[in-house]
C-alpha cells in the first residue's frame, strides 16, 4: 500500500474544494484511487488539515470495538462513515470487527498475543505409560480413549483398501479397451 504525504493530500483536497472538478477525474490527475481522494476529502471536512496526517499503529480496546459496532448498529452508519467520524485510519479495522464479533462474540475481538507460540511448554509433560508396564493399570477413560483410536485406524484402513481396489478396477478397464 503506498503512503502519501500530508502536503499531496492537502493539495488534493485543496483541489477538489476549489470546485469544478470530480474525484475520479482529480484521481487521475494526481495517479492515487478515486477512494482514496475520496477518503481524504471526507476526513478532511471532518477534522479538517489534522485528518490528513499519518497516526501511528493504534491498539484498540475490545470495548472501544463494541461500542463502535453498536453505534454503528445504533444511528444506522456504514463503516466508512464510523471510521471517518471515530478517527480510525485503517479502511477493514471497522468490517473486520464486525466479522469477528458475528464469528465469535465479545471474546473475538479482545487482543491477541502477537508472534509464534512458545515450543516448550512450561508445564512438564504428561508421563505416558511405559510399554512394559501392567496393561490392567490403566484407567478405564484410557482404554475407551485407546478402543476409539484404534477404531478409528480400521476404519481409515479398511477405506484405503478399498480405494486402492477401485483404481486397481479402473487401470484394469482402461486396459481392455
Amino acid at each position: 500500500m503506498a503512503k502519501h504525504d500530508a502536503k499531496l493530500k492537502l493539495k488534493v483536497v485543496r483541489r477538489y474544494l476549489a470546485g469544478g472538478i470530480g474525484t475520479g477525474a482529480l484521481a487521475r490527475e494526481y495517479g492515487v484511487a478515486r477512494t482514496l481522494a475520496q477518503q481524504w476529502i471526507a476526513e478532511y471536512e471532518l477534522h479538517g488539515p489534522a485528518g490528513l496526517r499519518r497516526k501511528g499503529h493504534t491498539e484498540y480496546s475490545a470495548q472501544f470495538k463494541l461500542e463502535a459496532l453498536e453505534r454503528m448498529q445504533r444511528e444506522h452508519l456504514s463503516r466508512t462513515q464510523l471510521r471517518l467520524m471515530l478517527g480510525i485510519k485503517d479502511p477493514g479495522a471497522v468490517a473486520r470487527w464486525e466479522r469477528q464479533y458475528h464469528e465469535g462474540g465479545f471474546p473475538a475481538l479482545l487482543p491477541r498475543p502477537k508472534g509464534r507460540r512458545p515450543k516448550m511448554t512450561t508445564s512438564p509433560p504428561a508421563h505416558p505409560t511405559p510399554p512394559d508396564a501392567d496393561p490392567d493399570s490403566r484407567t478405564r477413560e484410557q482404554l475407551l480413549k485407546e478402543n476409539e483410536y484404534l477404531r478409528a485406524e480400521v476404519a481409515y484402513l479398511k477405506k484405503l483398501d478399498a480405494l486402492i481396489r477401485a483404481e486397481q478396477r479402473q487401470t484394469r478397464r482402461a486396459k481392455r479397451k
